[in-house]
């Protein structure tokens, strides 16, 4: 581990310190283990079943606490295992309840190790489990109080929470989508004949479930489940690679059915496919009882390295799949790894990196919206904004965070708010209210609730009288922006309306000649709901260079064109908010309701 990494982890354990310290969380719950060799693979290393089973009685028992009733695992997250952990060293798990919905819940799992001698921690995996209550005696379901967030880093998962929640439902159709688009490369076909057969890979086991196996509810123990199927997943892999493979990734899996003491699980593994320097293991596991058919309980995908002697990654050998289904599982590994590398660079990815613009496709567009949407959301969620300016109600905001200054302007509006959030959905009519919108233009509506606009925007100088002189070589030049707008009605109640923006970059529109290019990092509106049906609508922005300029007089107190620029808003919402019931825009926002914005902004006298 580089120092920079301990030291980026220690940074974000004080600060989450630092944000707890007074607050106790009802729901959380931790364990700390001591890795003894019977925990151990035969290199003294922590057996990944047995991390599972732990983490799994964690997050239950997390869920629990807050369900008051009994629950059973219904699904886990992506896990990604950073480190491994050797026998002697403790590890740290912490779980608790980032969300209730109404009769599921999602736990955030935190995995640490600690060394007891030289006193080091670090971070070892992080993911997020959904449990379910069990019905009651009578057959009625149990109905979960919602969470309430105290810290800011419980109100950032709290409120980010609804969006991993959409994308867990979304998941299981990406792969199916991206196959059906023809976007999975072919893989070389002379590599793939001289491959080792992956029948040869092939792996079965029977497990027979005893008492020790099952839970407190009689029901095998999810982690259990979770740990033999790590178990016939790892001896396939071994038998490709004719080495000791690490487990470095488990994809998103959820429990189809339960599974009870006396059953038989049937555990099927298999290589789908394997890459330059990573496999991926297919793993089904089904329960039957002496009689009957047998039951589908759970599918993993599992991904494997194995490391030379300095730890890096070694080349594998290619794989060679049986026709048809073989086949099949082939070309969907080669699509799951695309989709992992897109949620490696655009969900993992940090806000300041360079380039800021992650180019959109059809096949990453499910992330890069969950991203958009999620930035914002954690900003909102973030406690230290301190007011700079104020002018009739209508409040400027600054935070500073590192070599980061963003801000937020904010006003309540006599509109209900989802009047508000239909008006200012369509960016088409922005032109009409904001003077920093020259022109705005549609690119690509990507489904109801993502679309992509082409912004252009007055240089600085042109922008804001009284702004400083820019020290763009451009200066006079317009500016435009290449938009994701993203948005969201509200999952639950108290929750806002959400519309995001972050700037993408888009092969069929390069930087075109006689504009400057900007970047915009995060951006967009919340608008909640307040009292007597009127709206509290905050907009925020991640100041880029290219947008900085536009505010940084009314951060000194020079100039209050933001708050010139939200009258506009009001105004424009005022005029446009009271429709009849029938005209109301009741949740598509494809091109049958740009129009009617349209058709509205453009009846209205500005």
């Amino acid at each position: 581990m580089t120092t920079q990494v301990l030291d980026d982890l220690k940074e974000e354990d004080e600060e989450e310190e630092e944000d707890e310290e007074g607050c106790v969380n009802p729901t959380e719950v931790k364990m700390s283990q001591i890795v003894m060799p019977c925990h151990c693979n035969h290199r003294q290393e922590l057996s990944v079943g047995q991390l599972l089973k732990w983490m799994d009685s964690t997050a239950c028992l997390s869920a629990e606490r807050h369900a008051g009733s009994l629950c059973v695992t219904a699904s886990m997250d992506d896990i990604h295992f950073e480190h491994t952990i050797s026998v002697g060293q403790v590890v740290n798990i912490r779980a608790k309840v980032n969300r209730a919905f109404n009769t599921s819940m999602e736990v955030g799992i935190h995995v640490s190790c600690e060394d007891l001698f030289s006193d080091r921690h670090w971070r070892v995996c992080h993911s997020y489990a959904t449990f379910v209550t069990q019905r009651t005696n009578t057959g009625q379901k149990v109905t979960l109080r919602p969470v309430a967030p105290q810290t800011q880093r419980e109100h950032v998962e709290y409120s980010v929470a609804a969006e991993r929640r959409r994308v867990r439902m979304l998941h299981s159709d990406i792969v199916k989508e991206l196959l059906s688009s023809g976007s999975v490369e072919q893989a070389d076909s002379s590599a793939v004949c001289s491959g080792t057969a992956a029948e040869k890979t092939r792996v079965e086991s029977v497990e027979l479930v005893l008492p020790p196996h099952a839970n407190h509810q009689v029901n095998t123990f999810g982690g259990q489940i979770m740990a033999w199927m790590v178990n016939v997943a790892t001896i396939a892999a071994s038998r490709l690679c004719q080495a000791h493979p690490t487990l470095r990734a488990i994809d998103m899996f959820t429990f189809r059915g339960p599974s009870q003491v006396g059953d038989r699980l049937l555990l099927r593994a298999i290589v789908n496919n394997a890459f330059k320097n990573s496999l991926e293991v297919g793993v089904r596991a089904e329960a039957y009882q002496e009689e009957g058919p047998n039951r589908h309980i759970n599918s993993a995908f599992m991904t494997f390295e194995v490391l030379d002697d300095s730890g890096k990654p070694c080349t594998l050998p290619r794989i060679r799949p049986e026709p048809l289904e073989g086949e099949r599982r082939f070309q969907e590994a080669t699509a799951r790894k695309k989709i992992r590398l897109d949620r490696k660079y655009i969900i993992s990815r940090k806000q300041s990196e360079v380039p800021l613009s992650v180019p959109w496709d059809p096949r990453n567009q499910v992330y890069l919206s969950y991203n958009n949407v999620s930035a914002l959301k954690m900003l909102a969620a973030r406690k230290n904004w301190r007011l700079s300016t104020e002018k009739d109600k209508v409040r400027l905001y600054t935070l500073e965070q590192k070599s980061m200054l963003s801000f937020r302007v904010e006003a309540e509006v006599d509109v209900p708010a989802h009047r508000a959030f239909c008006l200012l959905a369509d960016l088409s009519n922005r032109t009409s209210w904001d003077m920093h919108y020259k022109k705005c233009e549609l690119i690509h509506g990507v489904d109801d609730d993502d679309f992509i606009y082409r912004v252009v925007t007055p240089s600085v100088r042109q922008a804001a009288g009284g702004s400083p002189t820019s020290t763009n070589p451009g200066e006079g030049v317009l500016q435009d922006f290449i938009l994701l707008a993203s948005r969201r009605k509200p999952c639950g109640h108290g929750d806002p309306y959400v519309i995001a923006l972050r700037s993408v970059s888009l092969a069929t529109h390069p930087p075109f000649e006689g504009y400057n290019r900007g970047e915009v990092l995060c951006a967009g509106f919340t608008i909640l709901e307040t009292n007597n049906n009127m709206s509290l609508i905050s907009y925020y922005n991640q100041a880029s260079p290219e947008v900085l300029p536009y505010i940084s007089t009314d951060i000194a107190g020079l100039s209050s064109s933001f708050y010139h620029t939200f009258c506009s808003c009001s105004q424009y919402l005022s005029r446009n908010g009271q429709l009849p019931a029938s005209e109301e825009v009741t949740g598509n926002y494809g091109a049958a309701n740009t129009s009617l914005l349209s058709e509205v902004v453009h009846s209205t006298p500005l």
